[in-house]
């Protein structure tokens, strides 16, 4: 089967909104075995959208749509499937309930626009969004498969929770994936190794994903998956300590799990980053177990004054240097009672500072052993303080992997 994604939105088109949920369908129609061919944004416009579901449909057997099922005018997914695909809409009262008893719930009156979202063309199934109040929409129709979902990535994936077990039903595929997660080599560098080492057998595809500081080597199949198991393992040899993960793992799950392991903690102070590190440690469930917090030291007398770093040092070496970092993570380590310290310092821009160039990052770890890194991070400020906090987390990961 062929699938093309259609996201609709003027917001989408003007950058107000960034179009998350095209990667999301993508992944997952890939991974009930449709073969994504198309996708597009466009914008909310009647006549635009229902000439796209026709063109669409002419050249693929499931078109999945997201967005446009709120209560507001310029919500038109309704009414452009019942016109594309000649199927009135009508007022289901099962629904119209559900809104009404909902806005009870919460005490608030319910303006009428809201019972839009009751509306469902014509031999169209509902998908129940438990997230939200606009649910989702499944129709079969001349051999075609329409889904509509909302366009909140979290009413998104409630509303979905039926449709990928569906298609992949439908399409008779499984489609497996495996992935290795790396750090420290390049894309090039990566291919090279795993390419030498691996002999990739009709019926499986390898790929290559960089982005955000992260090298993805991907094996795919929908034939039998136990035939992935040697190619991954013949890749882990090859690239061997720049393997961290797998799969789906993140790199702050996998210090997460192994800090827990240990027993141990962790604790930092950030500078450049402004408390995106701590954001990152602190975002899995349960990660007060492993997490005792942070310092956000952006001001040069703070690193001081709440990390503990020596006057002199500040005045002699500055506030982007090595040995600021750690006394930095010594700092954090000590202040805030953890197993280990963890610090980044540097100069994320536009601007240099204390004559360092953009990219000049120091990262520290303290604890039951302790390194001091200099790195030289590339690309603007955002991507500087990102790449800065993947640096951080595998100089931890390293630490407490030994």
């Amino acid at each position: 089967m062929r699938g093309a994604v259609l996201a609709i939105g003027t917001e989408l088109l003007l950058g107000d909104v960034i179009n998350s949920n095209a990667a999301l369908l993508g992944k997952q129609l890939a991974a009930a075995g449709v073969e994504v061919v198309a996708s597009e944004a466009l914008a909310d416009d009647l006549g635009l959208l229902v000439g796209a579901v026709h063109r669409h449909l002419a050249q693929v057997d499931v078109l999945v749509l997201c967005g446009g099922l709120g209560p507001t005018l310029d919500d038109l997914t309704r009414q452009v499937i019942a016109a594309a695909m000649n199927a009135p809409l009508t007022r289901d009262p099962r629904i119209e309930q559900q809104l009404r008893d909902r806005f009870a719930a919460w005490g608030r009156p319910m303006p009428d626009a809201v019972l839009q979202q009751a509306d469902v063309p014509e031999g169209a199934e509902v998908l129940e969004n438990t997230a939200g109040t606009a649910p989702g929409l499944w129709l079969e129709k001349d051999g075609k498969v329409v889904v509509a979902l909302p366009g909140p990535p979290h009413e998104l994936r409630a509303a979905a929770a039926t449709v990928w077990p569906r298609l992949s039903a439908m399409t008779g595929r499984v489609v497996t994936t495996r992935q290795l997660l790396l750090h420290g080599l390049g894309e090039s560098a990566v291919a090279e190794l795993v390419e030498a080492a691996t002999e990739v057998p009709a019926g499986v595809s390898l790929s290559y994903l960089a982005s955000g500081g992260l090298v993805r080597v991907r094996f795919t199949t929908s034939a039998d998956p136990a035939v992935l198991a040697p190619l991954v393992a013949a890749a882990d040899r090859a690239l061997g300590h720049h393997v961290w993960g797998h799969d789906d793992e993140t790199v702050e799950g996998v210090v997460h799990d192994r800090l827990l392991a240990r027993g141990e903690t962790v604790a930092v102070a950030e500078s450049l980053t402004g408390g995106a590190l701590s954001a990152a440690l602190s975002a899995r469930p349960g990660s007060s177990a492993t997490f005792r917090g942070g310092l956000v030291v952006y001001a040069t007398d703070l690193k001081q004054e709440l990390a503990g770093v020596p006057g002199p040092l500040l005045a002699a070496a500055g506030a982007v240097a090595a040995d600021t970092a750690a006394a930095l993570a010594a700092g954090a380590r000590e202040r805030l009672a953890a197993s280990w310290g963890l610090a980044v310092t540097g100069v994320a821009g536009p601007d240099e500072q204390e004559g360092k160039p953009v990219g000049t990052v120091f990262l520290a770890v303290a604890g039951p052993t302790s390194e001091v890194v200099e790195a030289r991070l590339p690309g603007d400020r955002d991507r500087v303080r990102l790449l800065t906090v993947q640096s951080a987390l595998h100089l931890l990961r390293k630490h407490v992997s030994r």
